[in-house]
């Protein structure tokens, strides 16, 4: 409880009183007697008057406040988050309202003045966005209570716990069910290349059209039915895709809001709801963190809410990225052959031990290395260089550049695929070698 402004300006008030009677008592100007009483029982009744409003304030209910909060938010997404205030108050009265909003969320609209008027129930919002992944508590709210007459001010905690996830941003996942998927996959810049070859599924038979090959024509079929039919195929299905996802320090490179971990974790759900669009099954392995975590492929699209889950508190570590500990963790939790997308930031010195990890994984599954490569690398190579330091900057950035270029060329030389791409087009870029390998049976 702490004093108002009112309070404040009262007794500011016969504070200036009192020094201007004793100015004039030096000054030996003659008062009447009656001042002095009267100064004196201004301040008592001041005095009175404030401890009877404190009394009151003390005993005046605080109202019941309830939290509308989303069990789930995107990262990087504003949500507005709902209050609502019951009370039993006889008479109009204005509060200050501040809810205890986790640390790792942006805020706006917070604290408010919110007027609450005799028998409505009054309803508040504001805005939070997520900055981080993970489980937040929202711990309680607190108010700022004024006295019935206005001399004192009570803050008050008032418990109301709640809890949310923060995901990544997935809400284009779920809005591309609303659309062809097609027309969704071009909208993300996916390009999806021409088949080439019959190495597909067998789909269904069916009467011969123009355009159709030799190759696909089913003379039994067609010596039974007296007329040319044709084998339909489809792009095989049932097979296995496992994400191994780098979450070491060279993970941490932020990029715009997010770091290049984030942009990984978006392109990996991106490319899991396509293969499993495709009746591809999806799972999951990290490295570089203490307590790794395994999901083994699955059909189905409720798999994605399982790879939602599995990843939205993962963090990234301090330790670095040891190739060789990950391919032997994925080859002994994963016999059946898969793609393996290594989702990573390759640097100048990944060399021998990658190489190596990536020849083991090779030969028993299909791999291609994601590597996640830094804005400001392009920004700084494009940019024109007109004193010294901007020299040197570009002379680094072009010598990093070409050290990564000839890691690079070294694992192609081992068909190795590497896919080198910014991290904001990460995921069409996945999606479209994704789509291209799968049509030209080469997964």
């Amino acid at each position: 409880m702490k004093p108002s402004r009112l309070l404040l300006a009262l007794l500011a008030s016969l504070f200036a009183l009192a020094l201007l009677l004793g100015a004039l008592h030096a000054l030996a100007i003659p008062l009447p007697a009656t001042l002095q009483a009267l100064w004196w029982g201004l301040l008592l009744v001041l005095f009175g008057v404030a401890l009877v409003d404190a009394l009151r304030l003390r005993r005046l209910p605080s109202p019941q406040l309830e939290r509308q909060l989303p069990g789930n938010l995107p990262l990087g997404r504003w949500h507005e988050v709902h209050l609502c205030l019951h009370h039993d108050y006889p008479r109009s009265l204005q509060l200050e309202l501040f809810d205890h909003v986790p640390a790792g969320m942006a805020v706006e609209h917070l604290p408010q003045r919110v007027m609450l008027h005799p028998g409505q129930l009054t309803r508040v919002a504001y805005r939070v966005r997520p900055l981080q992944r993970g489980h937040f508590h929202f711990p309680l709210c607190e108010i700022g209570l004024p006295s019935p007459l206005g001399l004192w001010r009570a803050r008050r905690h008032l418990a109301l716990a709640g809890e949310t996830r923060v995901y990544p941003y997935f809400a284009r996942l779920y809005g591309a069910q609303l659309m062809a998927v097609d027309h969704w996959l071009s909208q993300l810049g996916v390009r999806q290349h021409q088949r080439r070859g019959l190495g597909q599924e067998f789909h269904q038979l069916r009467e011969f059209r123009d355009g159709d090959s030799l190759r696909q024509i089913d003379w039994k079929a067609t010596a039974r039915k007296r007329t040319p039919i044709a084998r339909e195929y489809q792009d095989e299905r049932d097979q296995q895709i496992v994400f191994l996802l780098d979450c070491g320090r060279r993970m941490r490179s932020q990029d715009g809001e997010l770091a290049h971990f984030d942009h990984a974790l978006n392109a990996s759900l991106l490319l899991s709801y396509v293969a499993l669009r495709q009746g591809d099954a999806v799972g999951l392995a990290t490295f570089a963190v203490e307590h790794g975590r395994f999901l083994a492929p699955v059909k189905g699209a409720a798999q994605l809410k399982v790879l939602l889950n599995a990843v939205y508190d993962l963090e990234t570590s301090g330790q670095p990225a040891d190739f060789a500990a990950a391919a032997d963790l994925l080859l002994s939790r994963q016999r059946r052959r898969a793609l393996v997308v290594l989702v990573t930031n390759l640097r100048d010195e990944d060399d021998d031990e990658l190489l190596t990890a990536v020849r083991r994984l090779g030969r028993q599954h299909r791999v291609l290395i994601a590597s996640l490569r830094e804005e400001v690398l392009d920004s700084l190579r494009q940019a024109p260089v007109e004193d010294f330091e901007g020299a040197l900057a570009y002379c680094g950035t072009v010598d990093y550049l070409n050290a990564r270029a000839r890691l690079h060329e070294r694992l192609a030389a081992h068909d190795v695929p590497v896919l080198d791409a910014r991290p904001s087009e990460l995921g069409p870029q996945l999606v479209s070698r994704y789509l291209a390998w799968k049509k030209a049976g080469t997964l």
